[in-house]
């Protein structure tokens, strides 16, 4: 995949009287904004680093945040050129407001995890103890996509042998806040202002003070994230789609490995 044009010169033939040669073609530098889910920050780091150095003159800004707040920045005409969001349902609000060119597009996945700190002083040693009473569960808020997917997992974990049937409303009782995105869920836990919290394996993997407890297979949830190439919202000064992003339309953002 290209993300940038470049030009190419033919190299003229030699001739008996004298040889000529074209210019070595040089790379058009192009400068393209990425605004990515949280969780998608660490794959994101290597890719950025590897990509730029195998397209020379290509630059890749990445700046993360909940995939919620990214499309509202995006909707209220933040110069994003790609969103890669860690679910399907905002790059499809911005393709049904007529903000992206071409469909979401699926390129990742990711799975889920309960996070304790590392000295778990709830002594929380599986998810079924995400119901015992007095365990101060951290959440994110209902806009940041993880806040789904642990509502679906939490619901699949009350149907576990040895869960109660109320699992569910007991986990939820427990939860004393509301996160705007899975960054602040784990700086939370890493705090110690939480005894557990549902996170992105990826968001886990990143941190060096919390432990992960695996969800069992049978009740885990696969996260499904999707990308879309931006559009600026139209302005009487300002074309309907940049130059520099017209590039892109046929060629997709730097592919994120399976997360």
């Amino acid at each position: 995949m290209a993300l940038s044009a470049c030009g190419t010169g033919k190299a003229t033939s030699p001739s008996v009287a004298a040889s000529s040669s074209a210019p070595t073609a040089t790379p058009v530098p192009v400068e393209l904004t990425v605004y990515a889910a949280a969780s998608l920050k660490g794959p994101l780091d290597a890719i950025v680093l590897a990509y730029e150095g195998g397209h020379p003159g290509t630059k890749l800004t990445v700046a993360t945040d909940s995939s919620a707040a990214l499309r509202t920045q995006i909707e209220q005409g933040a110069p994003a050129d790609v969103f890669l969001s860690a679910d399907t349902a905002n790059p499809q609000k911005l393709v049904g407001g007529g903000l992206a060119s071409g469909q979401a597009i699926r390129f990742a996945g990711n799975l889920l995890t309960v996070i304790v700190p590392t000295d778990n002083p709830a002594n929380i040693l599986s998810p079924l103890d995400l119901a015992r009473s007095g365990v101060k569960i951290v959440a994110a808020g209902d806009e940041v996509p993880i806040t789904t997917y642990a509502a679906q997992a939490v619901a699949n974990l009350a149907k576990q042998p040895g869960h109660p049937a109320d699992f569910a409303a007991r986990y939820q009782a427990n939860v004393v806040s509301h996160e705007d995105s899975v960054k602040a869920v784990v700086a939370k836990i890493e705090l110690g202002d939480g005894d557990a919290g549902i996170v992105h394996l990826t968001d886990a993997n990143g941190s060096t003070k919390v432990v992960p407890l695996e969800i069992p297979p049978a009740a885990n949830v696969p996260a499904r994230y999707a990308r879309v190439v931006t559009r600026a919202p139209p302005t009487p000064a300002q074309p309907r789609e940049p130059p520099a992003w017209r590039a892109l339309r046929s060629s997709p953002p730097p592919s994120a490995p399976r997360v």
